[in-house]
């Protein structure tokens, strides 16, 4: 098995994008990807947007060959849009690829207004009907019942899980969980996994109680040692807080706790963690994110005072 993590907030974008090979697929989990579109006031700074660039072309090349897409669910930060923003992947640069691996999608029951239009949206797009996948198995591949977006009764909904089996390797991608309920956890561990890419807890939001970052991290430390490997990323790299927490976790657990960019043996780059330190560092003119929009300007310029891994 091999397993290639193309998008995560600790390689400088929103999403948890993901490609896993086996013998005989190539199994691309979350082909979306984001930028948060204003966090402190600021709209993303261009070191971000190259990083989005560099991850959309990633994702577009990776679904040129794909056997199999999964759409865990339909945040704009997961999927291709129909109506992207100028820092999400736009159906149309994927809409060719998207015509011919099998897809497994999340159903929409559950679901916000938004969601399910989203949801609808591409499957037009794409002309393909979307059968729901939910609870199926395809031979290596399962897929869960519905779970919990973040905490039970969160305005997230629900998500699906995939399990990927490959001789002795069993790699599972649990999306936007945020180790934040029991019943996601449960599955996991029933699937027996070598191998977890997750999202952890959003530390960086103040709504999340002391004693529900506590609970989380009993959960993944439970977790972690019953694999070989926990990848954790996606909300919990959104702040140097989460980093520190996985840091804690991985003191604590004794056991091999990352995230994507450890994985993939690249720096850390939580870029928007960092993003009013980079607005510091490197100011923007005025009007350039209209500019971006519009497609007079890019970003590269600002890539070479960028100094890390893109």
């Amino acid at each position: 098995m091999r397993i290639e993590i193309l998008g995560a907030e600790s390689l400088g974008v929103r999403g948890l994008c993901c490609v896993v090979e086996t013998n005989d697929r190539k199994v691309v989990v979350d082909p979306g990807v984001a930028l948060g579109f204003r966090r402190h006031g600021l709209l993303p700074h261009p070191v971000q947007v190259v990083a989005s660039e560099r991850t959309k072309e990633k994702i577009q090349k990776a679904l040129e060959d794909a056997t199999d897409v999964v759409i865990s669910h339909y945040h704009g930060d997961h999927i291709p849009l129909v109506a992207a923003n100028p820092y999400q992947l736009s159906v149309e640069r994927v809409a060719e690829s998207l015509k011919y691996p099998r897809l497994w999608v999340k159903g929409i029951t559950g679901l916000s207004l938004n969601q399910a239009y989203r949801a609808r949206a591409l499957a037009k797009r794409l002309d393909r009907n979307f059968t729901v996948s939910e609870g199926k198995v395809d031979s290596h591949l399962s897929f869960s019942l519905p779970v919990p977006h973040g905490e039970v009764g969160s305005r997230g909904g629900n998500v699906m899980m995939t399990r990927i089996e490959d001789r002795s390797d069993v790699f599972v991608h649990a999306s936007d969980i945020q180790m934040l309920n029991d019943e996601a956890m449960e599955r996991i561990l029933m699937w027996q996994p070598s191998i977890v890419l997750a999202s952890g807890p959003p530390i960086y939001l103040p709504s999340l109680s002391f004693e529900e970052q506590e609970k989380a991290l009993r959960r993944t430390l439970r977790l972690a040692e019953e694999v070989d490997i926990l990848i954790l990323d996606h909300h919990l790299m959104r702040s140097k807080k989460g980093e520190q927490w996985l840091d804690r976790l991985s003191s604590l657990s004794g056991r091999k706790v990352i995230c994507a960019a450890d994985f993939m043996g690249h720096c850390r780059s939580l870029l928007e963690a960092e993003r009013v330190l980079w607005y510091r560092k490197a100011p923007i003119p005025e009007g350039w994110h209209e500019a971006y929009a519009r497609g007079e300007v890019d970003a590269q310029t600002y890539l070479t005072m960028n100094d890390i891994h893109l």
